[in-house]
This record gives structure tokens, C-alpha cells and sequence, in this order.
């Protein structure tokens, strides 16, 4: 029997699925959402039962790696044991996990042997005082910690993710350079999305291009072109002289990736989302709960859904809100 795989209108593969398992964080991260947030309810919001289903369809399809996201994926009660039957999935090549770093001191070793394959940590500044600023209520020792324990725990290509944002972290990017160095992990510098309507600062002012960090970090480091890839969004470059860390460029505005674009996303309340900057999305959670027992109804649904993936998104360097959710709710 041939291999099923996951096929858009634009003859890309569609294998990697970003999964988010819950729309709450324990930080207010001043690029991602508002202060006061309002979260769903629980009878919106998929269960831990429904989330397995939804990975299974999506495994049998021809995923090989689920990415789990939020919020913050780890605030979810059973995350760890919704991890291990994930893992178990026959087929998948790799479970994913992107957090803030804050629960990891006491679920590293946990998520570890339950299964999951590698962690993304946000570290968007190695000040105390910034990074509460930057997080509203994050404790960057804890933080520190956690990255720690995940390194203690096993978990190997751990990487960084800094949101660089001119004006409020941009003198830090050598100095972050240098910790992951220090530590042996990968870091990304991400160029700051236009997701949801925020007003703490204008992001047209505080755009900082991947360009710019680059020439940042040449100033103190030697870069050096990398092929790796994770298959994600990622452009590599490796360090001269410290060749266990690698150092991403995530460049929605300044360098597209949609060409290679492999991955869909889904929300925690069942929306399949086909772009990241875009609306286009198909609503996975009736399909599940309308057919109970039906597991073909909802893989019949996902590969329908691909027409639907555009072919590339159109981020622009203003304040003009292009898409109204926010990016705990898009799922990392």
C-alpha cells in the first residue's frame, strides 16, 4: 500500500503539523498578547482525548513531526501523558514541544520519557528587569532553570527563540549568542509577526530585519553558512570556533519562506489553520465531534482542507492589524 501523504494545490508536501493544546500562558509577552486576556471555555477548547485523535489523523495522513504549542503547552493539565501517546504514534519521526521555559524544572525529566524528541524555549533577554517587562510576569531564573533541567533531562539541539525588538532587546543579540554558546544549544532571532491588536508598542518602530542582527552578531562572532535544517522556517548559520550551536533566522518580512511552506497549524479549539498570515482555515473540531468512531470522516476533511492553503502570506512593515488573532491562539 502506497504511502498517503498530505499534497496543497501547490504540489507541496504538507507533513509537519504545529498543535496547540491550550490558548493560556503564565506570561503576557508584550508581542504575542494583550495584558488582560480573555481565554476560551472549556467546552471550546478540544480535549486531551480529541488532541490524540487529531494526531493520529493527521500521522496517518503522512505527518512525521507534530510540534506542540500554545499558550503555553505546559499550563495544560496531562500534558506529559498526552505526550507519551502521541510519541507512540506508529509512523511520527519526531514530537516537537515550543515553551516558555517556566514549568521545565519539574517536567523536563517527564516530557523526556514520555517521549518528546526536542524542545524550542523562548529567551527574548538575559536582564531580569527586561525580561519581566518583556514578559509582564516572567521570572528569568526560572527561565535559566528550566533550560538547565531540559539539558539535565537529555534533550539535545535544544534552541533559543528571541523575538528581537529595536529599542527594547536589539543590544542583547550578541550577548544571547553567547549564552546559547555557552550552553551548547541553537538560537533563532525571529522577526516580530503581525498577529493580533496590540498597543504597547508600535511594531513598525520596533521592527528589527534578520539583516540587522546579523550584522549584530558579526560584529562579535564569525558566521558561517549552514545546510542543516529542522524543516521549519529556519535559515542556519553556524558560529566559527563553536560548532555545537547553530544560530537561526526566522524572516517572515524580509526573506518569505512560504516556497518551502510543509506545515499546517491547529488551534486548540479544532480550527485547522492553513497560513500563518493568513485566514484560510477549515473547522476540524465538528467534523470529530459530528462523527464519533469515524476516523475517516476527519482524514477525508484534513485533505480537503489543503485546497485551501494559500500560497504565501503578505506581512507588511506597518501597524495595520492583518490578522486579528493572536499568537497564542495561532499555535506557535
Amino acid at each position: 500500500m502506497a504511502q498517503r501523504v498530505l499534497t496543497d494545490s501547490f504540489a507541496r508536501r504538507v507533513d509537519y503539523l504545529r498543535m496547540s493544546v491550550t490558548d493560556r500562558c503564565d506570561f503576557r509577552c508584550v508581542y504575542c498578547m494583550a495584558e488582560d486576556m480573555e481565554f476560551l471555555p472549556r467546552a471550546r477548547i478540544l480535549s486531551l482525548e480529541e488532541l490524540h485523535e487529531m494526531a493520529r489523523a493527521f500521522v496517518a495522513l503522512g505527518t512525521r513531526k507534530i510540534r506542540l504549542t500554545g499558550g503555553e503547552p505546559l499550563v495544560r493539565a496531562g500534558i506529559v501523558e498526552l505526550c507519551a501517546k502521541i510519541a507512540a504514534l506508529p509512523g511520527l519521526q519526531e514530537l516537537c514541544m515550543t515553551s516558555n521555559g517556566s514549568q521545565l524544572g519539574r517536567l523536563a525529566g517527564p516530557l523526556r520519557d514520555a517521549g518528546l524528541s526536542r524542545l524550542n524555549i523562548s529567551l527574548d533577554s538575559l536582564d531580569p528587569a527586561r525580561f519581566r517587562e518583556l514578559t509582564r510576569t516572567g521570572d528569568l531564573n526560572q527561565v535559566i532553570a528550566g533550560i538547565d533541567a531540559a539539558t539535565a533531562a537529555g534533550f539535545t539541539h535544544t534552541k533559543l527563540n528571541c523575538v528581537v525588538m529595536k529599542g527594547r532587546n536589539d543590544d542583547e543579540i550578541a550577548d544571547l549568542v553567547q549564552f546559547a554558546i555557552d550552553r551548547g544549544l541553537d538560537i533563532s532571532f525571529i522577526e516580530e509577526m503581525p498577529l493580533g491588536v496590540i498597543t504597547e508598542h508600535s511594531r513598525a518602530e520596533a521592527f528589527f530585519s534578520s539583516e540587522q542582527v546579523r550584522e549584530r552578531i558579526a560584529e562579535r562572532f564569525t558566521l558561517v553558512p549552514a545546510t542543516d535544517t529542522t524543516h521549519g522556517p529556519s535559515r542556519y548559520w553556524r558560529v566559527a570556533g563553536a560548532p555545537g550551536s547553530r544560530i537561526g533566522f526566522i524572516s517572515p518580512h524580509s526573506h518569505n519562506f512560504c516556497a518551502t511552506c510543509n506545515r499546517v497549524r491547529l488551534t486548540v479549539e479544532g480550527r485547522l489553520l492553513l497560513c500563518l498570515g493568513n485566514e484560510h482555515s477549515m473547522d476540524l473540531k465538528s467534523v470529530l465531534r459530528a462523527n464519533p468512531g469515524q476516523p475517516e470522516k476527519l482524514e477525508r476533511a484534513i485533505i480537503e482542507a489543503m485546497a485551501l492553503k494559500p500560497l504565501k502570506h503578505d506581512f507588511r512593515l506597518d501597524d495595520d492589524v492583518q490578522v486579528v488573532r493572536f499568537m497564542n491562539m495561532t499555535g506557535g
